[in-house]
């Protein structure tokens, strides 16, 4: 059997693929540890307002008109309508149902943004997308048709008090030619849970428009929901900007709904390429926003339940993994939203992904630094330094996870590996 270029690139065994397989594996797994995977919290109050919602929705025949219908290939037109609605009245942005589209998940729609922009182009010429700092998404790295379709740059480190630390945009490195089509940029970062400033976002815009390309912001921890983020900051949209969104954080990653909002132009064409791949995206999401908004639930519940929930558990680990590894070589990056923790350990004798294979074998899954550091040529001995960490999982699981950390990394730490 001889697949095409395209079947070779994506029948790798990818980042990503280890990651979730390690999710599925896990869960399959007793006694596993998932300090890993993606999976948002399973938020008592959360659950019941989904079965409540879905029991209500049953009942008046919105749930089973969700499952049975096809919606449009833009997605769910009266929940385009009511989040235009909502993101007009709470921030005054000049948008409307033309400028949102719906997908399958936010991962099938950055596969469709960077493949419009990046790669080979009709005149021969190569185009990449812009990380503007990396660490960046590990989803993000293999999703190009073209190989090497991204260049990215280091962070300036902030060493904070409490070994703590913060990445900053190094603006002086960070350069825009002919060869970059985007750029991108996740606002909370997944995996460091970083929040670039509101002076950041003006900039890497005035960068953009300069260049005439457009700005992608990876929102799906960010405001208005699942508003998983610490920090007091500006949420950004103009008509330069592709602003990408999700309900998998509030706590709903199987209705698989990314949101695009974007110019109208943008908007066509990922609703044309929705047609072509999917035909339509899924229904039910949308079909339970819709019933969140309408409700008034979908910002208050972000604000007052997802947020403090989120926000208690990850000071909560920071204590935790401080008190569990007093070394002065390990920091933490400031937690600042999204759903991990950005661990670096300073000098260690072995990189992070023999730890992650340490603590495999112990049961405890983590995942390592070096995916994160694509679009990068140099080598970089932080990239390897580093890990991921979910801190989500119930309180027993979190301190014998992080015991289980401990205990690798002092014996790393002591006995270097030959």
């Amino acid at each position: 059997m001889q697949f095409s270029r395209f079947g070779d690139k994506f029948n790798r065994y990818s980042g990503i693929t280890q990651l979730m397989d390690d999710l599925n594996d896990g869960l399959r797994t007793p006694g596993a540890i998932m300090l890993g995977g993606g999976n948002p919290a399973a938020i008592p109050e959360m659950l019941e307002y989904f079965k409540q919602a879905s029991t209500d929705m049953l009942n008046n025949g919105e749930l089973i008109a969700a499952m049975t219908n096809y919606d449009g290939p833009q997605g769910k037109n009266v929940f385009i309508q009511s989040l235009a609605d909502l993101l007009k009245q709470t921030y005054g942005w000049d948008i409307g149902p033309k400028n949102i589209s719906l997908t399958n998940g936010s991962q099938s729609a950055f596969f469709s943004l960077f493949n419009l922009f990046a790669g080979k182009q009709a005149d021969g010429s190569h185009k990449k997308i812009l990380l503007p700092l990396a660490p960046e998404y590990i989803g993000y790295s293999d999703a190009g048709i073209d190989e090497n379709i991204f260049i990215s740059y280091h962070p300036e480190i902030e060493l904070l008090d409490n070994r703590m630390f913060k990445y900053h945009v190094d603006f002086e490195q960070v350069q825009v030619d002919d060869s970059v089509a985007a750029i991108c940029a996740s606002r909370p970062t997944n995996p460091t849970g970083n929040v670039l400033t509101d002076e950041e976002i003006r900039k890497l815009d005035k960068l953009a428009r300069d260049n005439n390309i457009p700005l992608i912001i990876d929102n799906a921890y960010g405001t208005p929901f699942p508003n998983i983020i610490f920090e007091d900051v500006t949420p950004f949209w103009n008509d330069n900007t592709i602003l990408c969104m999700s309900l998998s954080k509030l706590g709903l990653p199987g209705v698989r709904c990314g949101i695009v909002i974007a110019s109208e132009a943008m908007t066509q064409a990922m609703t044309n390429i929705n047609g072509i791949i999917n035909l339509a995206p899924c229904s039910i999401g949308p079909a339970l926003a819709t019933h969140m908004i309408k409700n008034n639930d979908l910002l208050p519940l972000s604000e007052n339940v997802i947020k403090p929930h989120y926000q208690a558990k990850a000071q909560h680990a920071v204590e935790l993994l401080q008190a569990a590894i007093p070394d002065p070589r390990f920091k933490i990056h400031k937690p600042e939203g999204a759903i991990f923790l950005w661990l670096w350990f300073d000098e260690l004798p072995i990189t992070t992904m023999e730890l992650y294979q340490r603590l495999k074998a112990r049961g405890v899954l983590i995942v390592p630094g070096e995916y994160f550091f694509f679009g990068q040529d140099d080598k970089w001995d932080h990239a390897h330094q580093c890990l991921r960490m979910n801190y989500v999982q119930n309180e027993q699981d979190m301190q014998r996870g992080i015991e289980i950390i401990a205990e690798e990394v002092n014996k790393a730490y002591q006995k270097p590996s030959k």
